[in-house]
């Protein structure tokens, strides 16, 4: 005798094999076509959101630096810059740091390190980053982002 439920289990309604190959292809320029106007959007978003932490860290930056110079006595020489703020130069005896956990902190959204001057053309010291295109000046992401 013929078991029916394994019978059933077996056996699959017409027409619900799968998905044909033209199914599959619309769905996939659909999605295709999705993600072509959302990419550049998405891009955009990505490069404010950048500058927009570079821009904090420059003033972060900024006041490690000063709390280095009320306990130092100076900011940091131009020869070790801003690697003072992570390892102590023998030269310093007031020094109290670490100022900062890690040299990964000294080095902007872009990969590029920050750069520093001091004394600065600007003011006391310069601290700055060139932003995404890594040349002097520029606009929106490519702008340079300064403590000025």
């Amino acid at each position: 005798m013929k078991n029916k439920s394994s019978d059933k289990l077996q056996r699959r309604p017409i027409g619900h094999e799968g998905y044909t190959l033209v199914e599959l292809l619309v769905v996939l320029a659909i999605l295709s076509l999705l993600i072509g106007l959302a990419a550049p959007r998405m891009m955009g978003i990505l490069g404010g959101a950048k500058r927009d932490t570079a821009e904090m860290q420059v003033a972060k930056l900024g006041g490690i630096l000063d709390l280095y110079r009320l306990e130092v006595g100076r900011y940091p020489a131009n020869e070790n810059g801003l690697r003072e703020l992570v390892e102590a130069p023998a030269s310093v005896a007031n020094w109290n740091g670490p100022y900062l956990q890690s040299a990964e902190s000294l080095v902007d959204p872009w990969g590029a390190p920050y750069i520093y001057r001091f004394p600065g053309e600007h003011g006391e010291y310069d601290l700055y980053s060139l932003g995404a295109d890594g040349k002097e000046g520029g606009d929106d992401d490519d702008a340079d982002i300064a403590s000025w």
